[in-house]
C-alpha cells in the first residue's frame, strides 16, 4: 500500500512555493510505502531504532515466525515471553518496550478507532507515553500509518538537510523550521517526501 495524495493536493503545494515547485517537478510523483495496520507500524518503528534496514527486516521476520500462524497481533505477541521476543535479535529493552506496546493496544490504551477523529497533536501525546517512541518515532507513524497529510517533522534530519539544500541554507533553525511547516501546510507530508528525495541525493536539480 501507498501513501495516497491527488494531483490537486499536489498542485496546491507547487503554488505555495516556486524552488519547492521545481523540485516536484523534476522529480514526478513520489509514491511511499504505508504500514496500515497500527500495531505493526509501531512495533517495527522499535525493531528498526539504531539498526540497519537489513537487520530490522531480519528481525521482524523472525519476530513474526515466532507467534501463532505468523500473524504479528498484540495477542500473539502477548504469549511470548521477554526472552523468546529478545531471541528474535533485539536488545531486553526493545523486546520491553513492544511487549509492553502489545499491552497497551490489549488493555483498550491504545484505541486505533478514534484515531480518525483525534488531532494530529492528540495522538502523538498518546503515542509518547509509550516507551521507546518519541516525538519523531509518533510524527512518523502518523505519516507512514495513518496517512496524516501535514507533518513535517522538525526531529528528521533528513528533512532538515533537503530545506538546507533546496534553499541554499547552512542550517535551519526551529523558528525558520516553523515557517516552511506553515507555508507547506496542510500538504506538509507531500513536500517531505520530496525533501528526503534531495536529501538522499535520489535527485541533482539547479535551483
Amino acid at each position: 500500500m501507498y501513501f495516497t495524495y491527488t494531483d490537486e493536493e499536489l498542485l496546491s503545494l507547487k503554488a505555495k512555493d516556486k524552488k519547492l515547485a521545481l523540485l516536484i517537478e523534476q522529480c514526478g510523483k513520489i509514491s511511499r510505502e504505508v504500514e496500515p495496520d497500527p500495531f505493526i507500524a509501531l512495533i517495527s518503528s522499535i525493531i528498526g531504532q539504531q539498526v540497519s534496514n537489513k537487520a530490522a527486516f531480519t528481525i521482524f521476520s523472525r519476530l513474526k515466525n515466532s507467534v501463532n500462524n505468523h500473524e504479528l497481533s498484540y495477542s500473539n505477541v502477548l504469549s511470548l515471553s521477554l526472552e523468546q521476543i529478545k531471541a528474535c535479535g533485539m536488545s531486553m529493552k526493545k523486546a520491553e518496550n513492544i511487549f509492553l506496546i502489545a499491552q497497551a493496544f490489549a488493555e483498550k490504551k491504545l484505541i486505533p478507532s478514534h484515531w480518525s477523529i483525534m488531532e494530529d497533536k492528540e495522538i502523538i501525546k498518546d503515542l509518547v507515553k509509550l516507551n521507546g517512541i518519541g516525538q519523531w518515532s509518533a510524527e512518523m507513524f502518523l505519516l507512514f500509518c495513518l496517512q496524516r497529510k501535514n507533518i513535517l517533522s522538525f526531529g528528521d534530519f533528513g528533512i532538515k538537510k533537503g530545506l538546507c539544500l533546496l534553499y541554499g541554507l547552512e542550517q535551519i533553525s526551529k523558528k525558520d523550521f516553523v515557517y516552511y511547516q506553515e507555508k507547506f501546510s496542510p500538504y506538509g507530508s507531500i513536500a517531505s517526501f520530496y525533501l528526503w528525495e534531495l536529501a538522499n541525493g535520489k535527485i541533482t536539480i539547479t535551483i
